[in-house]
């Protein structure tokens, strides 16, 4: 599976490193491609490390401002004009979409790809790795739009909420009929 992973760039402790090591060493013992923002810093440079190290490919997509922290010896790297182009790229260059810790732009891609499935333009599994109650926030208020009527679909059908690395990827393989 090629797996698109939204997460931040930023240099974060153990209680978020460890569990997306965990799922990178994963998703490279499986044989499987990380699609990722392409940069060599913080939490993303942990991700591809774990995934290349444990024999996975790497597909970055980096973003013209940010070229120069663009992980070098990636198997490939594509620089995208500005954010929405790199946004379409990482989704369109995978098969599912698992989101990781981050920030703001974490929570933009999340966002647009509930939006892209809320509005059937993909039908990619998403998975929230919630490691340490990070989502725990994003998941009340999804539950509340869902239970008010704001979402044409019921949320178990928009993204699965993952306590652990293994379980996310498992929910990918059964989805994707890889498992």
């Amino acid at each position: 599976m090629r797996i698109c992973v939204f997460l931040s760039a930023a240099d974060l402790d153990a209680r978020y490193t460890g569990p997306a090591r965990e799922f990178a060493t994963l998703l490279g013992k499986g044989g499987h491609t990380l699609v990722w923002g392409g940069s060599d810093t913080g939490l993303m440079k942990v991700v591809a490390d774990g995934v290349q190290e444990a024999g996975g490919r790497l597909c970055g997509v980096s973003v013209d401002f940010l070229a120069a922290k663009a992980r070098a010896g990636a198997d490939e790297m594509v620089i995208a004009r500005d954010l929405a182009e790199r946004k379409r790229l990482l989704v369109e260059k995978a098969d599912a979409v698992v989101v990781l810790v981050g920030g703001i732009g974490t929570l933009d891609e999340t966002t647009e790809i509930l939006e892209l499935r809320k509005h059937g333009r993909t039908t990619k599994p998403v998975v929230v790795l919630n490691t340490a109650g990070f989502y725990d926030g994003l998941r009340l208020q999804l539950d509340r739009m869902d239970a008010d009527g704001f979402l044409p679909l019921p949320l178990t059908e928009l993204v699965l909420f993952a306590a652990d690395p293994a379980g996310a990827l498992a929910h990918l393989e059964k989805s994707l009929g890889t498992g």
